[in-house]
């Protein structure tokens, strides 16, 4: 892929943690077996929510009024005679893990893909509603599984090609050091030393907290005469938004994949090629220039600016693309359980403080009452939680899948210390966690890092990396 990657080699000692490891899937040589094909289908189906119901993304949802574009999961399914796999990228904030697995039940009764082969996502979209909502999450899990069901139906001979491209100019760390402590105040009575989405071209702001991925990784797959079948695409940019409020719209990732098609050739006549976007480690990343003051713009306007950026530059890259008629696939899963952070007594004393003022009493920071709530919840909540990890196969591509919104740096990693040649992640894959900063950023604060925003030991990157190395690991043993 791009060049912004120094490769080293996988370095066995990484960090040892328990964890329990189901490895499906055989791995095969690089070169294509006897009578071996691979073959590939792609499917959408449509997962538009009623009207009326809550739009998040937010601290206040509202109800959703009308439907800008339709939202969509979209699906991508490989087999190589021994092994099936299978994405599917959906047009929504965030799904919990119970979600996907009603839809698993569906595809394990209804198929012969096994479930614990299939990479489920949500893109982040914020002008999506609530996946757990009684009138949407049985809809939504029966949508999912017939996405697969009809992407299996479509299977035919294929080839597979990867590559990536850089495009910095649509990505910016979005917490910064600041010279203001008003900036970096907290919902707890103190001040972290960043501020996430500061005034922008402020005199205050001193640089980035952290590193950007300007990378546009992506899969391209082609019937055998050459013909565009499906093409994922990976972006860490968090959302772009600029909706009309009470508007459902699957935001740049859905405007990418109705563009990408066109550019690189799909016949929309035919009306088989199915473009996806999915969304890389981009919990501290979005599409807005702080160091700049802002400029205003009409709805959809800048979503729309992105997105055919985005494509024209996968398109350009699409041509230098070199595709294998059979290569190896593989899934490795894992379960890693994770400590739930808890208020000390401390905390617990001061939102008592908090909640006993009168609701127009001075504060400290405006959402103190918000996170007074969501602490509470999570110490009467579980002490601990527990997620699904998996690392996906395809030739000499990886690609992890984190049910968090993650940490751009955390992505970079992957990247450098993958023992494939090539690596990608997918975030809010297989659940919904929260926020996944690096310990080193939970010592600057900020609001990706507080308890409530964050809901899971501090340490915990580094334990869900330790364990994305050793299923790449196996999945790189077998080759």
């Amino acid at each position: 892929m791009a060049g912004i990657r120094n490769r080293r080699q996988f370095l066995a000692g990484i960090v040892s943690v328990s964890w329990s490891l189901l490895l499906i899937g055989s791995i095969q040589a690089a070169d294509s077996p006897q009578g071996k094909v691979l073959k590939a289908g792609a499917a959408t189906s449509n997962i538009t929510p009623p009207l009326g119901e809550a739009i998040i993304g937010g601290f206040a949802p509202f109800p959703s009024e009308n439907v800008h574009d339709e939202l969509h999961a979209r699906c991508l399914v490989l087999d190589n005679g021994e092994t099936k796999i299978a994405f599917v990228i959906c047009d929504n904030l965030g799904i919990t893990d119970d979600i996907y697995q009603a839809a698993r039940d569906f595809i394990k009764a209804e198929t012969d893909l096994p479930p614990v082969n299939i990479l489920m996502a949500a893109t982040h979209t914020h002008s999506a509603t609530r996946a757990s909502s009684p009138k949407y999450r049985d809809f939504l899990s029966r949508r999912i599984a017939d996405c697969v069901r009809r992407a299996l139906e479509k299977t035919e001979p294929a080839r597979i090609g990867w590559g990536g491209v850089d495009e910095p100019s649509e990505v910016f760390n979005r917490r910064w050091f600041t010279t203001n402590p008003d900036f970096c105040k907290n919902p707890f009575g103190g001040v972290d030393q960043v501020r996430m989405n500061p005034p922008r071209g402020n005199a205050a702001l001193i640089k980035p907290a952290g590193p950007i991925d300007p990378e546009i990784s992506f899969i391209s797959v082609q019937s055998l005469d050459g013909r565009p079948l499906a093409l994922l695409a990976n972006y860490s940019l968090h959302y772009v938004g600029g909706v009309k409020k009470g508007e459902i719209s699957s935001d740049y990732f859905g405007i990418f994949s109705e563009k990408i098609g066109s550019l690189i050739g799909a016949s929309p006549e035919e009306g088989s090629f199915v473009g996806m976007l999915s969304n890389g480690t981009s919990g501290d990343i979005n599409n807005i220039n702080f160091s700049q003051p802002g400029k205003r713009m009409q709805a959809y306007e800048k979503m729309t600016q992105v997105a055919d950026l985005v494509a024209k530059r996968v398109a350009e890259a699409y041509k230098n693309v070199d595709y294998q008629t059979w290569v190896p696939l593989g899934s490795a899963n894992a379960e890693l359980t994770l400590k739930v952070r808890k208020p000390d007594d401390a905390m617990q004393a001061y939102f008592k403080k908090v909640l006993a003022q009168p609701e127009d009493a001075p504060q400290h920071h405006r959402y103190e009452r918000n996170y007074a709530g969501r602490v509470q919840r999570l110490l009467e909540g579980p002490d601990e939680v527990t997620v699904k990890l998996q690392a996906l196969r395809i030739g000499d591509l990886t690609v992890a899948a984190i049910p968090f919104e993650t940490f751009c740096e955390i992505g970079l990693e992957i990247k450098d210390k993958s023992p494939f040649k090539d690596a990608f992640t997918i975030e809010l894959a297989n659940g919904y966690f929260g926020y996944l900063p690096t310990p080193a950023q939970h010592k600057l604060g900020g609001y990706e890092t507080w308890m409530g925003t964050n809901r899971v030991q501090l340490d915990a990157s580094d334990k869900i990396l330790a364990v994305l190395f050793n299923l790449m690991a196996d999945l790189n043993s077998g080759k």
